[in-house]
C-alpha cells in the first residue's frame, strides 16, 4: 500500500494549496528570471554538485564541498529515489493540464521539492562553518525554492518538506564530516 493511500489529503487542502499557487503574481519579467533559475539549477540540482565539487579545490573549503557532495547525494536517496515513488503525489500542473506551463510538463511526481532541497541541503552546509557565504546561498535556496511555485511544478507543502528534508540533510552531512575529521586528528 502506497503511503499516499495512508495519508490521503482532502479536496479542501488541496484547493488551498492550488489557490496559493494561482494567486502568485506572474509577469513577463519573473517568468524571465524564474526560467533563469531553473536552468542554472539543473534538472536534477547539478548547481549543487558543481559548487560542492568546486569547494573541495581550496582547503580551507574542502570539508564543506565533502558535506555539500554528502547532502547532494543524501537529496538523489531519500528524496529523489524514495520519497518520490513512496507518496507518489501529482504535481499541481498535472492536476491542472490547462494552467500555461513556461517548461516541460513533468512526469515525476511533486512530494518532495527536491530542488528546494537540494538548495537548502547546500546552504545548511555552507552556513555551518562560513556563516555569510552561508546566508547568501540561503537567500539563493529560497528564490529556487520560490520558483519552483512560480513555475507550477510544486505545491507549497511540496517546497516546505523539501526546505525541511535540505536543512536535516546538509545538517547530518556536516556532523558526520566532523565527526570523521576528528577521528583522523585522534589517530595522527
Amino acid at each position: 500500500m502506497k503511503i499516499n493511500r495512508l495519508f490521503k489529503r482532502g479536496k479542501q487542502d488541496k484547493i488551498m494549496e492550488l489557490s496559493f499557487l494561482y494567486a502568485i503574481p506572474r509577469t513577463q519579467i519573473l517568468d524571465t528570471v524564474m526560467l533563469i533559475i531553473t536552468k542554472i539549477a539543473g534538472s536534477y540540482g547539478q548547481l549543487w554538485g558543481i559548487v560542492g565539487l568546486a569547494l573541495l579545490i581550496p582547503p580551507k573549503t574542502r570539508r564543506t564541498g565533502i558535506a555539500v557532495l554528502i547532502s547532494y547525494a543524501g537529496v538523489f536517496i531519500f528524496g529523489q529515489l524514495i520519497l518520490k515513488h513512496l507518496f507518489n503525489r501529482p504535481r499541481p500542473c498535472q492536476i491542472d493540464q490547462a494552467f500555461a506551463l513556461l517548461v516541460i510538463r513533468p512526469t515525476s511526481s511533486s512530494f518532495p521539492s527536491t530542488h528546494s532541497a537540494w538548495a537548502f541541503a547546500a546552504a545548511t552546509a555552507v552556513f555551518m562553518k562560513f556563516k555569510k557565504p552561508g546566508i547568501a546561498v540561503f537567500i539563493i535556496a529560497a528564490v529556487i525554492a520560490f520558483s519552483r511555485m512560480y513555475l507550477f511544478l510544486h505545491f507549497p507543502t511540496d517546497v516546505l518538506c523539501g526546505i525541511i528534508l535540505g536543512i536535516a540533510l546538509g545538517f547530518a552531512a556536516d556532523k558526520l564530516c566532523d565527526h570523521f575529521a576528528k577521528k583522523k586528528e585522534t589517530r595522527s
